[in-house]
C-alpha cells in the first residue's frame, strides 16, 4: 500500500489527446494505484483547452491549464483570445499554457508563434496566474521574453510565475529561470541512458524548484520507450530524480507535490469568476 508520504502528482499530462480515448477511466484508475493524486491537463489549442475544462470539472483528480500551443499560433486572434479569457473563469482552471516557442518544427511562423506567446504571457500577469512553457530550439528568446515579463508581475506571482515544461536546457538557463521565479520540470528523458546532462542538472537544481511530469502521451521512461505515456509513470521519473539526488522516493514525492500545490495554488473549491 502506498503511503501518504509518497504520494505524488503529475505536473503536465495531455489527457485530452485522442491516445486516451479508449480507456481513459483505466488510465485514471492506474494512476491513483500508483499514489497520482493531482493531474495537470493542458490546453495545446481552444479545443482541447474546453475539453481540459471539461475534464476539470467531472473529475476532482483533474485540474486544467488553457492556452494555445507554438505550433497553433496561426489560430491565435481576438476571437481565441476573448475565448480562451472565457475559459480562465472556469473554476479549476490553475494556469496559463501550453504556451512558448517552437522552432524545432515550426508548424506556426516565428511570428505568429511570439504574438500568440506574448499575448498569452500578458493574459497570464492580469488573470494572476501562472504559465506552462514549452520550448524547442528557442530558449534564448523564451528567456529574453520571459524575464521582461517576470520582472513586471504583481506580487501575488512573484516566485510562482509558472513552470519549463520538461526542462532540457542548460545550467545557466536554468539559474535564469528559477530566479525569475520558474519551476522546473523533470520527465520521463532522466531516466534515458544518453540523458546524462539531464540527470546532473536535476542534481543541480534546488529540489524546492523542481516539479515531476510525464508529458502523456509522450516521453515515455525508458523501460517503456516505444510505447504511450500516461500518468501512473510518473512514479518512475520520481523515483529516478529519487537516484540521482540520492534521497528517498518520499522526500521527492513530499518535495515535488508540495512544490506544485505552492506554483498552481490547486485546490477544488477555488472560484475564478474575478478574472478578468
Amino acid at each position: 500500500m502506498i503511503g501518504d508520504e509518497s504520494l505524488l502528482v503529475d505536473s503536465h499530462c495531455h489527457l485530452t489527446l485522442p491516445e486516451f480515448q479508449g480507456d481513459f477511466e483505466e488510465v485514471l484508475e492506474r494512476a491513483a494505484e500508483a499514489g497520482v493524486t493531482k493531474l495537470l491537463v493542458p490546453g495545446i489549442d481552444l479545443e482541447s483547452s474546453r475539453r481540459a475544462v471539461s475534464l476539470s470539472d467531472r473529475y476532482p483528480v483533474i485540474y486544467a491549464a488553457v492556452g494555445v500551443h507554438p505550433h497553433a499560433a496561426s489560430t491565435w486572434g481576438e476571437e481565441t483570445e476573448r475565448a480562451l479569457v472565457e475559459l480562465l473563469r472556469a473554476e479549476h482552471v490553475v494556469a496559463i499554457g501550453e504556451i512558448g516557442l517552437d522552432y524545432f518544427r515550426n508548424l506556426s511562423p516565428p511570428d505568429a508563434q511570439r504574438v500568440a506567446f506574448q499575448a498569452q504571457l500578458r493574459i497570464a500577469a492580469e488573470s494572476g496566474l501562472p504559465v506552462v512553457i514549452h520550448n524547442r530550439e528557442a530558449m534564448p528568446e523564451i528567456l529574453s521574453i520571459t524575464l521582461e515579463w517576470a520582472a513586471g508581475l504583481s506580487e501575488s506571482l512573484r516566485g510562482r510565475a509558472g513552470v519549463m515544461h520538461a526542462f532540457s536546457s542548460d545550467t545557466e538557463s536554468a539559474s535564469k529561470a528559477i530566479q525569475a521565479g520558474f519551476y522546473l520540470g523533470v520527465a520521463g528523458p532522466i531516466t534515458y541512458p544518453n540523458a546524462h546532462d539531464r540527470r546532473d542538472l536535476a542534481v543541480r537544481v534546488p529540489l524546492n524548484r523542481l516539479l515531476i511530469e510525464t508529458d502523456s502521451p509522450y516521453l515515455p521512461p525508458q523501460p517503456f520507450r516505444g510505447k504511450r505515456n500516461e500518468p501512473a509513470l510518473v512514479r518512475i521519473v520520481a523515483q529516478a530524480l529519487a537516484e540521482v539526488r540520492s534521497i528517498s522516493l518520499e522526500e521527492t514525492a513530499r518535495a515535488t507535490s508540495a512544490n506544485a500545490v505552492t506554483l498552481f495554488r490547486w485546490e477544488h473549491g477555488t472560484d475564478n469568476s474575478h478574472i478578468l
